[in-house]
């Protein structure tokens, strides 16, 4: 790596690694609700899905996994691995679902992380999922880190802007792109590293959600995700780019409760 590359923060102390850390709620849900567990994008915050959540309650309850390494979890070191932030995933929800039926709903990045709690709960460690919802994401195997985008810095920052993720003026005041770096290094490095077991696949029936101008995603990349279940599988292409999503909430509300009433 180049040495423009942003230092990692320290680790946070031993010990405060629960279940409270991982997970956000924006807005009360109704007693005995379905649960959509949220999976964010690479640098991405659990405030992000914060306008997701309250659309969604109170007939959904929504947990929205935060990251170490970002916001008020900024000294708690990164994960660099796709399979363990499933695995932190996995464990957290386990402690928070009172019983009810889990989905989960990850964007880009957070999409792998989804796929792999989903199939953790399936063998066992954590609740059995009843719904995958992938946004924006290519289906695991086909998932691709160009090496210039990981030179330094610069090129870090010119791809996630390309994206639409953050703006370029956040980016230039060097306070926050002290602490926006970390976290996304971190990711493109999980997401570089990923490796999926191309023999493995979910029973439960997954939903895949892409814009049709995403410069990352091909759309044909997203109906991949159909060889990674045994169950249904529908595509959904909505107008909009990498974060189609934002202008698109209500599409994606209509389509989170649609599913999850099917099932319920």
């Amino acid at each position: 790596m180049s040495g423009t590359e942003t230092v990692r923060p320290a680790a946070a102390p031993p010990g405060r690694d629960t279940a409270d850390d991982w997970l956000r709620e924006y807005a009360p849900a109704d007693p005995g609700a379905p649960v959509l567990v949220v999976l964010p994008h690479a640098g991405g915050s659990a405030a992000f899905f914060g306008p997701l959540a309250r659309a969604l309650a109170p007939g959904v309850r929504v947990l929205v996994v935060q990251y170490p390494g970002r916001l008020e979890r900024h000294r708690h070191r990164p994960v660099e691995d796709i399979g363990e932030l499933a695995r932190h995933t996995a464990e957290a929800v386990a402690t928070r679902t009172g019983g009810a039926p889990v989905a989960y709903f990850g964007h880009s990045m957070g999409a792998l992380v989804a796929y792999e709690a989903a199939l953790l709960g399936e063998r066992g460690l954590g609740p059995r999922p009843r719904a995958l919802f992938a946004s924006a994401g290519r289906a695991p195997g086909l998932t691709h880190v160009d090496p210039a985008v990981l030179r330094d810095d610069p090129s870090l920052i010119e791809h996630v802007l390309l994206l639409g993720a953050t703006s370029r003026a956040a980016l230039d005041v060097p306070d926050l792109r002290e602490l926006i770096l970390p976290a996304l290094w971190s990711d493109y490095r999980a997401l570089s590293a990923y490796v999926p077991d191309h023999d493995a696949r979910i029973a439960c029936p997954v939903t895949a959600l892409i814009g049709d101008r995403d410069p990352l995603v091909p759309v044909e990349d997203a109906a991949r995700w159909r060889d990674h279940t045994t169950g249904a599988f529908q595509l959904q292409v909505l107008p909009g780019d990498h974060f189609y999503l934002t202008p698109r909430q209500a599409r994606v509300t209509e389509t989170v409760r649609t599913v999850l009433t099917e099932l319920s």
